[in-house]
């Protein structure tokens, strides 16, 4: 079996990624992909992604992008922009939005669709930034939503670069393990092990983590395990229902989630938990062990809470998500991936 473990780069719709130079780092696992221009002077964490397959990623010079790092966009709808000397720490998602320079994005924060961060903001570890928000500059932000707390001066902001960019300097990394099922795509850059069963079109993508330990990982037809999430077995198994969209960096752990339901980013699905069907989990939200999410809501909070109905236009999004991504991982499956070099200093 071949061995994936140095960082990648691969086209999409035969268009490749625009380095304005080699990375400065470029850790196990990390790749870049697609319609992405990234400047010079970047450093990409073990299993980072940034991923520009339906809209454009543009990124300035000396970006950092820490472990399991996520960048991607909406679609159509939303391309992602980001400034100069843009620091994202460890598991934090950017996706589908407008971050100005100097912008510091701490460990675990998630950035969502068509946001736009003003230069020189700091959004605080595992803050969530709702979709469309406009986030002034020289701010500290925090909570989900992620809301102003303090001023940032000019003076204090290399301080939260440096903190986020020594830390994931340190951070351990190892080698990704590339794993097939027919019908199915799975990155070669997904880290898969144990007894794992996919349906026909299943999608597991870049940076993904599949441990079935002792038990099984059951995903059903049409299902899409997006970038960075970790799905494991520690003492039952996990199932995962057809037609079921997992977001970024979403953590899964021995629970169900049933058929035709939306885990959103950065969600985290405890021991126990069942998501039933016809739910959206939305970003950031986390549930309590043995929690049952029930169907036909949409839950979101640290502990998770109904806060409304389902309906026709969420479902409608929820349904969409599913062909895209189908469509992305024929382009990528049938697209040879290369090796991504860093600089030589």
């Amino acid at each position: 079996m071949a061995e994936y473990s140095h960082p990648l780069c691969a086209a999409y719709n035969g268009v490749s990624p625009d380095l304005k130079s080699a990375p400065a780092f470029a850790g196990e696992g990390a790749a870049v992909l697609g319609r992405t221009t990234l400047g010079t002077g970047a450093w990409l964490g073990a299993w980072s992604v940034i991923r520009a397959d339906g809209h454009v990623v543009t990124i300035g010079d000396d970006f950092h992008l820490g472990v399991h790092g996520t960048v991607h966009i909406a679609h159509e709808e939303y391309p992602t922009h980001i400034g100069d000397r843009v620091t994202v720490g460890n598991g934090a998602v950017v996706h589908a939005c407008t971050v100005g320079d100097g912008c510091v994005i701490e460990r675990e924060a998630v950035i969502l669709d068509g946001a736009t961060i003003g230069a020189g903001a700091v959004i605080s570890a595992g803050s969530v930034v709702f979709p469309r928000s406009e986030l002034e500059g020289g701010w500290l932000y925090a909570g989900s939503p992620a809301k102003p707390v303090a001023q940032v001066s000019g003076s204090e902001l290399p301080g939260h670069h440096q903190k986020i960019r020594i830390g994931d300097e340190k951070a351990p990394q190892g080698a990704a393990k590339p794993h097939s099922e027919p019908g199915c795509f799975v990155a070669p850059t997904a880290w898969v092990t144990g007894l794992v069963e996919a349906g026909e079109g299943v999608g597991i993508w870049y940076g993904c983590k599949l441990d079935a330990g002792e038990h099984r990982i059951t995903i059903g037809a049409g299902s899409n395990v997006q970038d960075n999430s970790i799905i494991t077995c520690n003492a039952a198994p996990v199932t995962i229902g057809s037609d079921v969209t997992i977001g970024h960096n979403v953590t899964l752990t021995d629970c169900v989630v049933e058929p035709g339901s939306l885990v959103g980013i950065g969600a985290i699905i405890a021991p126990g938990s069942t998501v039933e069907s016809d739910v959206l989990v939305a970003a950031g939200a986390q549930s309590e062990r043995g929690q049952r999410l029930t169907s036909g809501h949409v839950w979101a909070g640290r502990p998770a809470r109904v806060i409304g109905p389902m309906d026709d236009l969420k479902r409608m999004i929820m349904r969409a998500t599913l062909p895209h991504y189908r469509d992305y991982a024929q382009h990528f499956r049938a697209t040879p991936h290369q090796p991504l070099t860093q600089r030589e200093d």
